[in-house]
């Protein structure tokens, strides 16, 4: 559906600038939309590349898994489904920490994989279980510790101090997470009794 909505959008947009007479000045939007998309990628090709490395070592050299079991009460207070020591929760960990880091693409693999633990231990395969909801709630809100991917936009785009949003970021998107939570919890809750 999302491919219709776009490619009407765009057949929209040419035949508005052909009906108008400026096919020059969107032929020049076009390669100059191109251009600015390529140089975007390419300025934040380095710092992707940095933290998932990072992010790899972390893994392997077991800094993850102890991040894991550090977090491990907090995540399975959450998770309430969850059982103590799973692979699901390394995984969580695996998504927040990126999340936290403001690599949205680089958290969504993890995501992925901490989705499918999920739905291991869901006793009904065909709803979304409390957990899984709660999860897709934090991954929505994502709390911001250093929000990479912002301020690589912020410096590629010439901001004189593309890290000025940090603070107001994590204020906001920890915020956003702790209403999302008590949200999410509060519709379980209400889930429970009516069945």
């Amino acid at each position: 559906m999302i491919k219709v909505i776009w490619g009407g959008l765009i057949l929209v947009g040419i035949a508005v600038g052909i009906g108008t007479g400026r096919v020059e000045e969107l032929s020049q939007t076009i390669l100059g939309s191109a251009k600015d998309a390529a140089e975007l990628a390419l300025s934040m090709i380095g710092i992707y590349c940095l933290w998932m490395g990072l992010l790899r070592i972390a893994e392997k050299s077991g800094m993850i898994q102890a991040i894991a079991r550090g977090s491990e009460r907090l995540i399975c207070k959450l998770f309430t489904g969850i059982r103590r020591g799973s692979e699901a929760v390394s995984l969580i960990t695996l998504n927040l920490v990126a999340n936290m880091l403001g690599m949205g693409n680089a958290a969504t693999p993890f995501g992925l994989r901490a989705m499918a633990a999920l739905q291991e231990q869901n006793p009904d395969k065909r709803r979304a279980s409390d957990d899984m909801c709660l999860f897709i709630v934090i991954n929505t809100a994502s709390v911001q510790l250093l929000p990479l991917t912002i301020i690589a936009v912020r410096a590629a785009a010439g901001s004189s101090n593309p890290a000025d949003i940090v603070l107001t970021a994590f204020l906001a998107t920890l915020a956003t997470a702790v209403f999302g939570v008590i949200g999410a919890k509060l519709c379980a809750g209400i889930g429970r009794r009516k069945t």
